[in-house]
């Protein structure tokens, strides 16, 4: 990869986070600084108090997830605290950020970098654009924030701020995404004084264009709606100083690179705007695209031999398709977890998961594509509380789901692209929490695993479950059923209808 990187950039990836490491802690200041001050009145409202925790000092930052809920004003600490140095890892002390993100940090509970931040930071602060790679869950999102705020509030903004004239831009592929970054962004930045706003289709489309009447300092939103309030004018990107691109591989995948370009043409040019690309796969083809975007990039990648997290175990069983629905209620009763996402390929085949699930006493909610907005930000929240311990979801579904305590994916269907497998598993195993992931091998499933195994470079045994694991138990008296969904295909049913038995098991994919 990096052969081809240094043809196409003329450069070296950066070196381990180890060499980035200054060693030199920052002076806690004694008084707050000007852009406390002059904090904006309805950024307050969305501020959330936060209580410090002594239990977890040595807790490395990657995503929080914060509440929807309009939030409490923050007091401003009257000094950073003390963080002890830890052999191997980097204190957010020892970079130079802005003293009012460093409180920001400490006020989210967070002292430690992840490896991705320690490896970005210094060359975003820098100046530096960047193409970086991590896992999903890494904190990706904390580096280009932290960085972005720092640079903003050392370089102030001259003149009178035009409405709707971000200094900054972050491009996500999904509305759940640009939501959690938005979140993430009023968590770190609540002492900053600056302006966040997030805009994405599918709902609100007057409320969020008033957000821009004002002055902006940073814009997240979804591609096609940021075109949108472009054309209307309600944007004006001209005066764009940082471009952050996050989920640049699904943004290919899901066709957003002819709006993204459209999006570029309208900022000021590379080498004068800084261009920041994110991504946990970076393909030739995307970096192909990113070489007119990126100027003389700093090409990061953490772990670069670890494309699935060395927290999540992973296991495959050799099922038949009239035995999948058994094992999932054996591992749902038998299994200890805080939240599970159960992967389907097809919403019609989750949708018969969800009824055939009910009929034995779960309650699982859908997550697709075409649910609408308000439902699944509904979903996702209650998911997030843990008010729903157990979600269904197809693909698209995935990258919108940004919880730390996922404890269990089961891959009921296993993804027709290899890519698509880690990005399931990611879900899982997250800010140095342990994780497990669980695949169902069935007739179909078994074609897949081949590619997963190429890209990962192993290769995976697969297990026979028990004849009490896939005995079906009896249904429930009088479940709450969902609408009854259609048919389908045959073959392509969920779950059989059997009270037991093993008839018809898959043995073809036995393996080792």
């Amino acid at each position: 990869m990096f052969e081809f990187l240094k043809k196409l950039f003329g450069i070296k990836p950066e070196k381990s986070a180890e060499s980035v490491k200054s060693g030199k802690k920052k002076s806690a200041p004694g008084s707050r600084g000007k852009s406390e001050k002059k904090g904006k009145p309805q950024q307050k409202k969305q501020r959330k108090e936060k209580v410090h925790s002594e239990k977890r000092p040595e807790r490395e930052f990657s995503r929080k997830n914060v509440a929807e809920e309009p939030v409490k004003k923050v007091e401003h600490p009257a000094s950073l605290r003390e963080v002890p140095p830890v052999e191997g890892k980097t204190r957010f002390l020892d970079l130079p950020l802005h003293e009012e993100v460093q409180y920001g940090v400490q006020n989210a509970g967070f002292e430690y970098c992840t490896p991705i931040q320690a490896l970005t930071l210094p060359a975003v602060l820098a100046g530096r654009d960047i193409a970086g790679k991590a896992q999903t869950g890494t904190g990706k999102t904390a580096a280009f924030l932290l960085g972005g705020f720092t640079m903003m509030l050392n370089k102030p903004r001259t003149g009178e701020a035009k409405p709707g004239t971000p200094r900054m831009v972050v491009l996500a592929p999904t509305r759940e995404l640009a939501m959690q970054i938005h979140k993430d962004a009023l968590e770190l930045g609540v002492f900053t004084g600056l302006k966040s706003v997030v805009v994405f289709g599918g709902m609100d489309h007057e409320k969020q264009r008033r957000n821009l009447l004002g002055p902006i300092d940073l814009l997240v939103g979804t591609p096609g709606r940021v075109i949108d309030y472009c054309r209307s004018g309600d944007l004006k990107l001209k005066e764009t100083e940082i471009l952050i691109i996050d989920e640049a591989d699904r943004m290919l995948d899901m066709g957003f690179i002819p709006d993204i370009k459209r999006i570029v043409y309208q900022l000021p040019p590379k080498g004068v705007r800084q261009t920041m690309l994110f991504s946990a796969t970076l393909e030739e083809s995307i970096l192909r695209l990113s070489a007119g975007w990126l100027a003389e990039p700093a090409v990061i990648e953490s772990e670069p031999e670890k494309l699935v997290s060395e927290n999540i175990d992973q296991t495959f069983y050799s099922v038949s398709r009239d035995e999948k629905l058994g094992l999932l209620l054996y591992l749902l009763r038998t299994r200890e977890y805080e939240r599970v996402i159960i992967f389907g390929n097809r919403k019609d085949v989750n949708s018969r998961l969800q009824y055939d699930l009910a009929k034995y006493g779960y309650k699982v909610p859908l997550l697709s594509g075409d649910i609408p907005q308000q439902k699944r930000i509904q979903i996702l929240e209650k998911f997030r509380t843990a008010e729903e311990k157990i979600v269904i979801a197809t693909d698209v579904a995935a990258r919108g789901i940004h919880v730390d305590d996922v404890s269990l994916v089961i891959n009921y269907d296993l993804p027709e692209r290899s890519e698509d497998y880690i990005h399931r598993i990611g879900r899982t195993g997250r800010a140095g929490n342990r994780g497990v992931s669980i695949s169902f091998l069935c007739e179909y499933g078994g074609y897949y695993l081949p590619d997963i195994e190429e890209l990962l470079g192993t290769t995976f045994p697969s297990e026979v479950p028990t004849e009490e694991m896939v005995t079906l138990p009896e249904p429930v008296k009088d479940p709450e059923l969902p609408e009854r969904p259609h048919s389908g295909r045959p073959g392509n049913r969920p779950g059989g209808h059997r009270s037991g038995g093993r008839s018809g098991s898959f043995r073809s994919r036995i393996r080792r």
